[in-house]
């Protein structure tokens, strides 16, 4: 049994960390049960005690269940809390002999999927995943279960997944709920499991839709793809350890004689968790290639534009070429007739026979000449 005072100041500590007001710590073993108002009941959502695969009892508080178990010889207690206060945490540390440090991660929770053993106790965190299609978001929920000799306790912190309908499943198979708090701990698993099949379907639809926004032109695709793409990490990296998790309990088959129709059964949680793992980690891979292709795609249109601009800026310069040229050669003989129209008295050559002839001659051959050489440089 830990030291009580030792467990009570850490507990006050994390109370001053979640900024929770502090309680009196409950004293160790009975008294500890006792602490606990059997009127209120926050965070208890059911308990049960189970005989030989059958409910025997309802209790509606933590001290009841503590007394129906000590009740009924060889009995498994079933406890499952939602976000419970700290005093309740620490009746069932008392209680039951959990350890310090497993209950400050229940108490903060915000932890990553792991196992850990103290003692004969088991400590599980687990993420629960939901896809919310309409926004194409992963909301996760954390799941601590604390699994000993004749108790399982769940500690949700969140939504998912629906506890209830395990319970449910349980009490209808008989055989499988006599195996013990192992067997709850597997269905568990199977559930949180489970949950993660509808997320891996949301995503593969999501994945799908973007594919086709790639090639039909969407521009606001690029943005859609790195959030996904984030979703999908954060999904495999609370989906990865789970893998590690059901090694673990895999490692300790034969030291701890666990049943070879349980072993069954995790294996193939085993296997759903390993094919889920496979589909994200080639999610991540098709998303990045997705948003490659989509560069390429972008980077494509965007040179297509400025070939378009280019062409068209190179037949505007062709028909400024044109007109620059017929100016010029409009210019030649405008500026003959120009000089010649000024009407002084003393220009040499008003009086001259052959000034009108020359003078047209001379316009006509400038233009002449000038329209040659526009047209030899292809400007006409």
């Amino acid at each position: 049994m830990m030291n009580t005072r030792r467990f009570s100041a850490r507990l006050h500590t994390l109370a001053n960390r979640t900024s929770r007001a502090s309680r009196t710590p409950a004293t160790q073993g009975a008294a500890a049960a006792l602490a606990l108002p059997e009127t209120r009941r926050p965070s208890l959502v059911d308990s049960g005690i189970y005989l030989d695969g059958k409910r025997v009892s309802s209790p509606k508080s933590l001290p009841d269940t503590y007394r129906e178990l000590n009740h009924f010889e060889g009995s498994m207690a079933w406890i499952g809390l939602v976000r419970p206060e700290e005093s309740e945490l620490q009746s069932l540390a008392a209680e039951f002999n959990l350890h310090e440090l497993a209950i400050e991660d229940a108490v903060l929770a915000h932890q990553r999927s792991k196992i850990e053993r103290y003692g004969e106790t088991l400590f599980v965190v687990l993420r629960a995943a939901r896809y919310l299609d309409s926004r194409e978001e992963i909301e996760f929920s954390e799941l601590h279960v604390f699994v000993g000799p004749n108790f399982i306790i769940t500690v949700r912190h969140g939504g998912t997944p629906d506890l209830a309908q395990v319970r449910r499943r349980l009490e209808h198979d008989t055989t499988l709920l006599r195996l013990g708090p192992e067997a709850v701990l597997y269905a568990i698993l199977d559930a949180v499991v489970d949950g993660y099949a509808p997320v891996v379907s949301g995503l593969e639809n999501d994945i799908d839709e973007i594919e086709t926004e790639v090639f039909s032109g969407d521009p606001a695709v690029s943005r859609r793809i790195y959030e996904l793409s984030r979703e999908v990490i954060q999904f495999q990296r609370s989906t990865h350890p789970t893998l590690g998790i059901l090694s673990a309990l895999a490692g300790g088959f034969t030291k701890y004689g666990i049943s070879e129709e349980l072993q069954q059964y995790l294996r193939d949680v085993a296997d759903h968790t390993a094919q889920a793992n496979e589909r994200i980690e080639g999610f991540r891979f098709m998303l990045r290639d997705i948003l490659t292709v989509n560069a390429t795609l972008v980077a494509q249109r965007q040179n297509e534009e400025m070939k378009h601009i280019a062409e068209a800026s190179n037949a505007q310069n062709e028909e400024v070429k044109k007109i620059s040229a017929w100016a010029a050669i409009l210019f030649a003989p405008t500026l003959v007739g120009t000089v010649y129209g000024m009407n002084f008295e003393n220009m040499p050559e008003l009086g001259w026979e052959y000034g009108y002839p020359l003078s047209i001659a001379l316009m006509a051959g400038v233009s002449l000449v000038l329209h040659r050489i526009f047209r030899n440089r292809g400007w006409i």
